[in-house]
């Protein structure tokens, strides 16, 4: 039991790290290496188990914006020292085909738009708010914080290390639910509110850096909140109140703009 105490600490002393940005401290316990495998494993389950779009437009403008944002986001954590937080990297974007309402990213840079989503996105400013906010989501790893929660909570935090050394299946099992698979697949990760209303505020920074207009973020969200009303999507169901996101990119827009460069 001692062992286990001891690198359970050691664990979460290595682990003990700062979002960027936000300065928000936080514990990640669950090796990159670890998570990056995960997180391929499951993204590769989910698009064999898809239809991937035949929409070439869609498609196209997806990566472009993907790629586009992702480079901004790695060229700014270079330049502030910041560059191991996406070691190991390998962006991918596809679009599925569904009307679902939704997209979501897995550790790795892992993005999946669904079709329902890009009328609403309309253009190449509308999908950057979706991708910045997705790819925002990678850069904090808030999958590897969500996973380290509930691998606390169902093992108990000082069995955390025996767990991920020992426990390999039910490790998996965990990070299929926290990764949003097995009997909701296709549904948007269920992250907490504290994490969507961080990946609006680093989504509304990374798409700036990238040179999309930040002010079109409150009115991307003013037409998901339309679409909301007659078909009640999981996206906005299982996220912040959509006024409240609203009210919280109009207040930090200001810094938003300070990164935007037309």
């Amino acid at each position: 039991m001692k062992k286990i105490v001891h690198l359970f600490i050691l664990l979460v002393v290595i682990s003990c790290s700062t979002v960027p940005l936000t300065n928000r401290t936080q514990i990640t316990a669950i090796p990159s290496s670890q998570m990056l495998g995960l997180s391929s494993e499951s993204y590769n389950s989910v698009l064999s188990q898809s239809e991937i779009s035949n929409n070439a437009s869609y498609r196209k403008s997806v990566e472009r914006v993907g790629l586009n944002i992702s480079a901004a986001v790695e060229s700014y954590l270079k330049e502030i020292g910041r560059k191991e937080l996406l070691q190991g990297y390998d962006w991918e974007f596809n679009v599925i085909k569904s009307d679902q309402l939704n997209a979501w990213c897995m550790p790795g840079g892992k993005i999946a738009f669904y079709e329902g989503i890009m009328p609403i996105c309309k253009d190449d400013n509308g999908i950057a708010v979706v991708m910045a906010h997705e790819i925002a989501h990678a850069v904090a790893k808030h999958n590897n914080e969500r996973m380290t929660q509930q691998l606390g909570l169902q093992m108990g935090g000082l069995a955390l290390s025996e767990a991920l050394s020992e426990k390999e299946a039910q490790t998996k099992q965990i990070a299929m639910a926290v990764f949003g698979l097995g009997t909701q697949v296709g549904i948007i990760l269920p992250y907490s509110r504290s994490f969507e209303n961080e990946a609006d505020e680093l989504g509304l920074y990374f798409m700036a850096m990238a040179g999309y207009d930040p002010r079109q973020a409150p009115e991307f969200w003013e037409r998901m909140l339309q679409a909301g009303e007659s078909r009640a999507p999981e996206f906005l169901s299982t996220h912040p109140n959509p006024e409240n996101r609203i009210d919280h990119l109009h207040q930090i827009m200001p810094k938003a703009l300070e990164y935007y460069r037309d």
